[in-house]
């Protein structure tokens, strides 16, 4: 498998003039040489998240406004994997780590489906807004969904914009998780409004959730107000006090590597919409954090990250505003790749 890089991107509000914003994109990293997918995709396609069957790299799943897409030869052809219900543009897309045929998407408002054959026939899950959902100028989504590490019955789903629900039966019936969350809204820093009438918006705007076998029970979150973990699925939650180790504390994704459970990466930027980013690593799973890009520059939000899962020395992240930046050399030398034609709207990020 050559060394594959796929970025997804979609319209998004604060998009450049003239800007071009969606596609899906695939780099080779080796020649530096980007190629735009098509074939069998929808026309304009809109791409928000990006991922690969693990073991299969070459077995690629796209979230599109037209429901989920799946190629087998690594991007170059496409087939639509038919959703039942009203809500198509997905979010976020979940395969089971144990069991192939298991598929999970997550859509606009909390639409959640299932496949248990593959992406052949699929549930509508319907799970209830939990409590602390805000009504925002545009629908909530379901941006992420992650398995916990320890138990693959457990899907827990961050929620743009509210909060994280959690489900302990593969999907069938979900718990909100934001009580806690909800709680650290009576600190002042810690509010934030912007497209509602609620300052509890920040603490409900979740971006990205992890889990890491190296500490059973656990799933990290971030969201707009910075980094937090939970030791008990999501029941409490405590501040991982991320700013005290960086000056930019706004959190759109947090990974564990998949080579050391113990290391965590973060993409923090100054807002939603801004001029700069980083990307920052913990060798302890959180405790402590150092800047982990160098020689590059960041000029805008950081929204993704993405490990090899054939090489602990290759990482990437992308920028909203179409920076591609990458390490093959675990973090020595950095390099930029930027998206052809003046691309924007970044969302899906996954590297071979």
């Amino acid at each position: 498998m050559p060394n594959y890089v796929y970025v997804g991107a979609a319209p998004w509000i604060a998009a450049s003039k003239n800007a071009a914003t969606g596609g899906l994109y695939r780099l080779d990293a080796d020649a530096g040489r980007w190629e735009r997918l098509s074939s069998g995709l929808p026309d304009a396609v809109e791409a928000r998240c990006v991922t690969a069957q693990p073991g299969a790299p070459g077995i690629v799943y796209v979230g599109t406004q037209s429901g989920p897409y799946r190629s087998t030869d690594g991007g170059d052809n496409w087939t639509r994997l038919d959703l039942p219900g009203k809500d198509k543009r997905v979010w976020s897309i979940l395969l089971h780590p144990k069991d192939r045929r298991t598929i999970y998407v997550g859509t606009e408002g909390t639409t959640i489906y299932r496949s248990r054959d593959g992406g052949e026939s699929w549930d509508e899950l319907t799970p209830p807004a939990p409590r602390g959902m805000v009504k925002t100028s545009f629908p909530c989504r379901v941006i992420c969904l992650v398995v916990d590490a320890d138990d693959t019955e457990r899907i827990y789903a961050a929620l743009e914009v509210g909060g994280v629900m959690r489900s302990d039966d593969g999907g069938d019936r979900w718990t909100g998780c934001n009580e806690s969350l909800l709680e650290f809204t009576g600190e002042p820093r810690l509010r934030s409004r912007i497209v509602s009438d609620t300052e509890t918006e920040g603490m409900m705007d979740s971006h990205a959730l992890a889990t890491s076998p190296a500490r059973p029970g656990a799933v990290f979150l971030a969201n707009r107000m910075g980094l937090f973990r939970s030791d008990d699925g999501g029941e409490r939650w405590r501040e991982m006090g991320i700013g005290r180790f960086s000056p930019l504390t706004y959190a759109r994704d947090v990974k564990v590597s998949l080579h050391d459970p113990r290391t965590l990466y973060a993409a923090l930027s100054v807002a939603a919409v801004s001029d700069e980013g980083s990307l920052y690593r913990s060798q302890d799973l959180g405790e402590t954090w150092q800047r982990f890009d160098h020689g590059v520059a960041m000029k805008s939000t950081v929204m993704a990250i993405a490990e090899s899962p054939a090489d602990p020395d290759r990482l990437y992240c992308a920028t909203r505003r179409g920076q591609v930046f990458g390490t093959a050399d675990g973090g020595q030398r950095w390099q930029e790749y930027k998206l052809p034609d003046g691309v924007e709207g970044v969302y899906g990020l996954w590297a071979a």
